[in-house]
């Protein structure tokens, strides 16, 4: 299947690559991320090719922003790493109902 992204260019409807790279628990490199729903200094919440990816910890900051790659880099201290799909519903409904009071 073939979509036209924002520019109007044709492109290839292709499963993206998703990687999770972590340096000493301070730093995170992620690729395959479509979009940054929301983050402050204790919990980032990405939406990737692989599903909602959330990481939590202490001090998070965003080092680096390139959606257009879809790589994001975090700096912090990472305490936990965990994904969001429809068999984890209730964790999922708590965080998001968390978001959108």
């Amino acid at each position: 299947m073939e979509i036209y992204d924002k520019n109007q260019t044709l492109r290839s409807q292709q499963q993206v690559e998703h990687n999770v790279k972590i340096w000493n628990r301070r730093n995170m490199e992620i690729s395959g991320v479509k979009e940054v729903d929301s983050f402050d200094s204790e919990e980032f919440l990405l939406q990737t090719s692989m599903g909602y990816l959330v990481i939590r910890g202490q001090n998070l900051q965003m080092k680096n922003l390139d959606l257009d790659s879809g790589i994001v880099a975090i700096k912090g201290k990472m305490y936990e790493m965990s994904y969001l799909d429809e068999h984890q519903g209730e964790k999922a409904k708590g965080l998001f109902s968390k978001l959108f009071k």
